[in-house]
This record gives C-alpha cells, structure tokens and sequence, in this order.
C-alpha cells in the first residue's frame, strides 16, 4: 500500500493573502454587471433574433435575474438551489447539499471554496437564461467572444499562414528532429493562446495583437515548467507502440476566440505530420467562464474563418470542416466539465467520460480553470509533485498546458517560487507566467509516472 497523499484544505477568502488577484467580491459583480450591460445595449438585436411576442419580456426576466444574482454577490447571500430542471441541477443541488453538510451551513460567497461558487455563479447565470423559453438557447457572453476572434485577426493570419508554409514545404514524419522542433512551437502557441482569458480581464476586451511566432523566443523564460519534450516523447511512444500507426489524442478546450485557433493549428499539426489519426474535442455544455468553448462557438470559428479572404485561413477552416465529417475530428460534449467537481471525481460521478478518456492515447487539458479542477484548487505547496496533485486522476497519459491565472501550482523546484516572486509579486494570478506539465501512463503497466 503506497503512501497516503495529505490533501490540503480549498483555497478560499480564508486562507489566500494575495489579494492583488481580484477577489470574488470585486470580480464577480462587475462580469455580472458587464451581463447586464450588454444584453441592455444589444437588447433589439436579441429580440430580432428570437421573435415572439414573449421575448422581451423574457429579456426583462433575464436582466432581473442577474441584479438579483448581483445582490447576492455583494450581500454574501448563501447559494441557493438550482430550479430550471436542467439535466444537471439535481447533480448541483446534490453538491450543493454535500458543500453544506462538509461546512455545517449553506456556502456563501465569500466564505466558501472560491471554485465552487464561482462555477456556481456561472452555473447561475445559465439558470436564468434556461428558465426562458423563446432564449433558452442565448449566450450572454457571445458577444465578447465573437469580437476577442474578430480583433485578433492579424495574430490569426500569421499563425495560419506559418502553419501553411511548414506543412507545405517541409518533409515531416513522427520521429523526425524538424517535426519535434515544430511540435515545439505549436505546443507553445497553445499554451501562451491561454493568455486571452475574457473572465481574467472580468469580461473586458482581451486579444492576441501582435505576430504569435515571434513572441515565443521572449516568452519562453516565462515557462516555470517545460516538459514540452515529455509530450512528444509520449505520442513518438504511441505512434511504435501501435506499430506505426498514430493514436488518438483528446484536447479538453478552454477559450473561444485566439486560443481556439491555436488549439486547431496544433491539431492540424498532429494529423498532418501522423503524430494523431484521431483529435477529440472536448467542450462546455453551456456559456462558462465568460470565454470558453462551447460547441457553437466552435461551428461558429469555422464559419467565419471559411467567410475570410485569406488564403491560408479561409483553406484551413475547409480542411478541419472535413475532417468532422469523415470524423478524423469530432467534439464531444458533457455536462461534468460544467460541474463544481474536480476530476479526482470523475471515475466516480461520470465513469463513462473517465472510460473515453482512459481508452484515448493523450490528454491534452487547456488553461487554468482545467489545471484548478485537475489538482482540486487547494492549497498545494508548490514543490508538491503534479502526480500526487492529480491524486487518482490517471486516466491516460495527460498534459495540462496553462497560464497562471489563480493562487495554485504544483510541481516547482524548491526555491523556485520565491525566485520568481522576487521578480512578479503577482506572478500566479496575472496569466504572464506558464506551466506546461506532464504525467505519463505505462499502458502495459497502467502505473503512473509523473514527469
């Protein structure tokens, strides 16, 4: 029997002094409010898109919905239970239970774990939305979404175009020394893609600017964990275990707009050099932290990239809509990334979600909400080994690519974080620093080795 791993306590209000971070009490409010903001100001436009003579009565209710959620915010009310009937909400109503018998009274917003309530608040926002009939289906953060694609435009022309030019003039195999060196690069576009977070900047505009590819030489002192190698050495391993033949590999998506391309670019990447036969897609089943991916923000990418004059965009967007439909790509959707679980829980809650992850040959985990779930946003000591973080998350050999946005990290050198402190006080929540961290599965053995 191995050692038994001391889970650390939630972080919290409580027990969390960097405050420089923008609490759930300033945050909060003012994502809530920047909702009702602009379903006010875009109001005739929403109700052109769904006619009925009920809509903007609808809207009205909507737009009450989130002052009153507001005023809960700010008045430290205790989380109340779900009431729209959506599939998950007695699964929420059951945690919520489970939150208040653990603490002995109802979770409230400033005194719970900060990652339950703010899914629960995200969860909420739905809610009113859901209790629609005519807008069951309106995204309140579609707006910003859509325009974090738009203005980055330049940043998604030069990564398209570089990725054309590689794929077009270079001979690229899985083991080659030229594949790894722009396996590399592309790994590294989607992590720094995760700086355009929408619910970091409390939903105000945030957009990549400037050209991608150069930026990666100044960034790359930003990685406080580099095991970039790790991953091709996992899916080179993949691709001769299976007699050279590409595996399949799932990205479990974080952000819409720029991080999205960079994401499918990636992708792109590992179908056409035969590091992957298969990309799974995983994404939300509903609007989430402002900026992530769901299922139409995905079509809608596609769309817009195939509208574009632009030789390497608009071929691209052709490409990756085939290859949904012969099903080299697919997405999936469940509703356990929206839930207020981390994902030592999975096995137990979703077994069939753990099962598809378990069967696939590489997990790949954007961003940092995903990182929080994956080692349960707690208060790790950051020397602590991503391994025993993941605790029995083990499904397959994973890779979680993310910027620090949020008061935890694991897997540093003794010495390393006070290192960096001295350099960026703010260094874990401001998104300018990055991980990229690895733990690889023996699938002869089913023994976990961190890395």
């Amino acid at each position: 029997m191995g050692p038994v791993t001391v889970v650390p306590p939630p972080l919290s209000a409580k027990n969390v002094d960097s405050f420089a971070y923008p609490t759930m009490k300033d945050r909060i409010p003012v994502i809530i409010s920047r909702i009702v903001d602009n379903l006010t100001r875009n109001r005739d436009k929403i109700i052109k898109n769904y006619p009925g003579e009920d809509s903007l009565t609808e809207l009205k209710v909507i737009i009450g919905a989130m002052s009153q959620l507001r005023y809960e915010v700010m008045t430290n009310k205790p989380a109340a239970p779900l009431r729209d009937g959506r599939s998950d909400s007695f699964a929420w109503n059951t945690e919520l239970k489970k939150e208040t018998e653990k603490a002995g009274e109802e979770p409230k917003w400033f005194d719970s774990a900060w990652l339950w309530m703010e899914c629960y608040m995200y969860r909420r926002v739905c809610e009113s939305v859901f209790m629609s009939n005519y807008l069951k289906d309106l995204d309140v953060f579609e707006e910003q979404k859509q325009a974090a694609f738009t203005n980055s435009y330049k940043a998604i022309s030069s990564l398209t175009m570089y990725l054309m030019e590689i794929l077009s003039e270079q001979e690229l195999t899985p083991l080659g020394s030229m594949t790894k060196n722009y396996f590399l690069d592309f790994l590294q576009l989607s992590l720094w893609g995760n700086k355009c977070d929408l619910s970091i900047s409390a939903g105000n505009e945030n957009h990549q600017e400037h050209n991608p590819i150069e930026q990666l030489a100044k960034l790359k002192p930003f990685i406080l964990i580099d095991q970039a190698e790790d991953v091709f050495q996992i899916l080179c391993s993949a691709w001769e275990r299976l007699g050279g033949q590409p595996g399949q590999v799932d990205i479990v998506l974080d952000n819409a707009g720029f991080e999205l391309v960079t994401d499918l670019c990636l992708a792109e990447f590992l179908v056409s050099t035969g590091l992957a036969s298969k990309i799974c897609f995983h994404v939300k089943a509903m609007p989430w932290f402002v900026s992530d991916v769901t299922e139409r923000d995905f079509m809608w990418t596609l769309k817009q990239m195939s509208a574009m004059n632009h030789l390497a965009i608009s071929r691209f967007s052709q490409k990756w809509k085939s290859y949904l439909q012969d099903g080299k790509w697919s997405l999936r959707v469940s509703d356990y990334w929206t839930m207020p679980n981390d994902y030592n829980q999975m096995k137990e809650l979703f077994p069939n979600l753990y099962s598809d992850l378990s069967s696939t040959d590489f997990i790949l985990f954007k961003g940092d909400l995903n990182y929080r779930k994956l080692v349960g946003d707690l208060q790790w000591d950051p020397t602590t080994d991503f391994s025993v973080a993941l605790r029995d998350f083990k499904p397959a050999p994973l890779c979680v690519l993310r910027t620090l946005k949020s008061d935890v990290v694991v897997g540093l050198n003794p010495g390393q974080a006070e290192d960096v402190k001295k350099i960026d006080g703010n260094w874990m929540i401001n998104g300018e620093w990055a991980v990229i961290s690895v733990q690889s599965v023996d699938p002869s053995t089913s023994e976990s080795t961190a890395h």
